[in-house]
This record gives structure tokens, sequence and C-alpha cells, in this order.
């Protein structure tokens, strides 16, 4: 089976993707979620003309020269309006956010004002209508204010909320299901044995999927055990996963079982092996309606290809459009060999130069067992199949980490 591109088999994997249903959670459980539908405001806002600066609600028309003075005849705090009006000669002491009374259309604030008992000297005129918020300054009553898509921040549920929902449509969550396999793996935590190493990959694989949105749900880890194997399978399909990440046992050795397991299971294969480094061993396909995407067992290769390919597919659910396919742009801070046949993300540092222009330095080992060059890395730089030798100060896409 010859290597698929990698830009074929990610178009591949997002084909009739959509985003999934809404549900509705409260304001407090809405940060970071994906709103689902447009959103409307119930109120207008400030509902009345409001003050913006503690002060004295006057009337513009009765100022005249120098040290105009004026009768005050009542206080409207904030919350507690003034019922009656202003007439000629009279003032309000007013607090930021209080209505502006009838009457009135401009606020003195309390530093240009001198009071003594109930009559205030104006010691610097203001311009007609200043500080007074007008009616639906901010907005109006059915304004959408809010819509997909959109990933809800602290801004947005403040404006939320000030449009007065308590509650918020988002899109559900996909529900990720993720299995380690392997005899040689143990948890975190854990004394290994002599031939055992400790499971790093479902950690960061659980962790980017929450990044993005998702929920995580782990299975555990596997032995190469095909009974033991379609059983935990099995409490994916059980627990309504969207998508099973499977970590590990997808190459072609006599112990990575995975593929035939999840076949004798009853997942039709979309495509298995990619012209990539690291990460040639992707497999991808259908369970059901749970979307199968098998990663490499080594660390480096598992969470690239979970960037690459589980991100795009969990932002494809959520609504939003992939990142991965807008690269920015580097240039090299080391010499890079000509490339082979597969596609190549290369870690590299990142730093940025006299210019502020990105610069991506190689590593210069790549194995796809050390994590520690990867947890160093700031970009990994995109090769493509075949491409040249390239020098120091040759500009490079690189995907920021």
């Amino acid at each position: 089976m010859s290597l698929m591109p990698v830009a074929e088999a990610l178009e591949r994997l997002l084909a009739g993707v959509s985003p999934l249903g809404p549900e509705t959670v409260s304001l407090e459980q809405a940060n970071n979620r994906f709103l689902a539908d447009a959103l409307r405001s119930k109120r207008t806002q400030p509902p009345f003309a409001a003050s913006a600066m503690d002060g004295y609600a006057i009337r513009h028309q009765d100022l005249g020269g120098d040290r105009t003075q004026l009768q005050v005849i009542g206080e409207a705090p904030a919350g507690h309006g003034f019922a009656g009006s202003v007439e000629p000669g009279q003032a309000v002491r007013i607090f930021t956010g209080a209505p502006v009374p009838t009457g009135a259309d401009t606020i003195l604030i309390q530093e240009d004002a001198e009071r003594s008992g109930n009559m205030i000297t104006v010691l610097e005129a203001p311009q007609k209508g200043a500080f007074v918020r007008s009616a639906g300054l901010d907005f109006s009553s059915g304004d959408v204010l809010l819509a997909p898509p959109l990933k809800l921040a602290y801004r947005h549920l403040a404006l939320a909320a000030a449009m007065n929902h308590a509650e918020l449509p988002v899109i559900r969550k996909p529900k990720v299901a993720i299995l380690a396999t392997g005899d040689e793996l143990v948890p975190p935590g854990t004394e290994p044995g002599p031939d055992q190493i400790i499971a790093s990959n479902h950690i960061g694989i659980a962790a980017l999927v929450a990044d993005c949105g998702g929920q995580p749900l782990y299975l555990g880890i596997s032995p190469d055990d095909p009974v033991e194997l379609a059983t935990h399978i099995r409490t994916a399909i059980t627990e309504e996963a969207d998508i099973l990440v499977t970590l590990g046992g997808a190459s072609v050795g006599d112990h990575d079982i995975v593929q035939e397991v999840l076949g004798k299971e009853g997942m039709d294969l979309s495509f298995w092996r990619i012209a990539m480094r690291p990460g040639k061993p992707l497999m991808a396909g259908h369970l059901g309606k749970t979307r199968v995407l098998g990663l490499p067992g080594n660390p480096v290769s598992s969470l690239v290809c979970g960037l690459l390919f589980l991100k795009p597919l969990l932002q494809a659910m959520l609504g939003q459009s992939p990142d991965n396919a807008a690269p920015k742009q580097a240039v090299l801070g080391g010499d890079l060999p000509e490339n082979d046949r597969r596609q190549d993300y290369v870690r590299a540092g990142l730093s940025q130069d006299a210019d502020d222009h990105l610069v991506a330095t190689p590593f210069t080992r790549q194995d796809s067992s050390m994590l520690g060059l990867l947890a160093k890395s700031g970009a990994l730089i995109i090769r493509p199949p075949h491409a040249p030798a390239q020098k120091a100060g040759t500009p490079v896409p690189v995907l920021i980490l």
C-alpha cells in the first residue's frame, strides 16, 4: 500500500464532518464553549439616559455667564432615580449610573461645581449633553450581538449577561475516548517492570482534546490481547464516543493488533499509513457513528499526529475552521538537508530577530521518541516531500506550538 499524502488524508478525515448538536448551559458553564446559535439581546442597554459621572443633572439652557447658580432640589443615586422634574434654575445631585431626571440634559461633574447648602455655583460650564449616556448607547433590544462561529470568552459572557441571558446555546462537546495499548505500558506514578515504560501519550492527547473544546474519556491501557482490546473498544461504543483514539499498535509488527481487532469489531477503514514524518502509521475509519483515529505509539509521532489530525477533526465538530490550514512564515535559523518522499514536521526552537521576524531553528536530532525536544520546541517546520536542501535565512512555513 502506497503512502497517502497528508493533505489527502486530512481531506478524507474531515469529509462529511458537521458541527455536533446544541445544548444549553448556564453562563457560569459557558466559558470557552462554542456558541451554537445567534444571540439576540433581550433588553436595551442602557435602558434609560444615564449619568456617566458623579455630579449634578442640569438644564444646559440655564447656564448663563460666569458662576451661574442653581438650586439643588433632590438626589439620584444609582438604582434610585429622581421622581420629579428639573425646572429652570434647578439641579439634581446625581451619581454614576443613575437615570437622568426629566427636564435635565447635561451633567455638571462635581469637580466643576461649588456647593453651599442647597445651592451650587458652576465653576466651568459643560457642553450640552456632557456625560449623559443615551438610552441604547451600547445596544438595543433585538440586536444580534453574538453569533457563531464563536468561542465564548470572558468578554462575550459579560455581554450575554448584560443582554439578560442566564443560559446560552452551545455546541455539544465531542466525547473522545482515548485508549492506550501495549504490554510495555504502565500508568504514570507506578513502578515499571524491567521491560516496561511509563505511558505518556494519553496524557498529552487528553490535554489536547480538552484544549480544543472536547471531552476526554480515558479508557485505560489495554495489553496486546485481542479479547481485552475488543472489550475496551466496545466500552467506547457504549459510552457513545464521537471519536475513539487508539494509541499504538497500528503498525505492521506481529504484536500490532489494533487495526485487526477494530476490523473484527466492524470498523470501516478509511485510510492507513501517511507520507509524513513523524507519524507514518496513522489510521482512520468509522465504527458505526464513532470516528476512529489510530495514532502511532511513539510519543512525538502520537502528539504531532494529534495536532495535525485530531485537532482539525475536533474543530470541525465544533463548527470551527481548522487553523492548521494557515501556517505562519518564519526564516530558518539553521541549515536543513534535502527531504525524501515524506512530508516532514521538524521540531524547532522559535525566536525573533532584530526585525521581529520569526526564526525557526531546527534541532539536530529528530527522533520520534524524544519528548524533551518537543517540550522545548516552539514550532514545527513543514517540509514538503522532496524539498531541496535549505540554508539558514530561507523562508519556511511553520506550525506554532
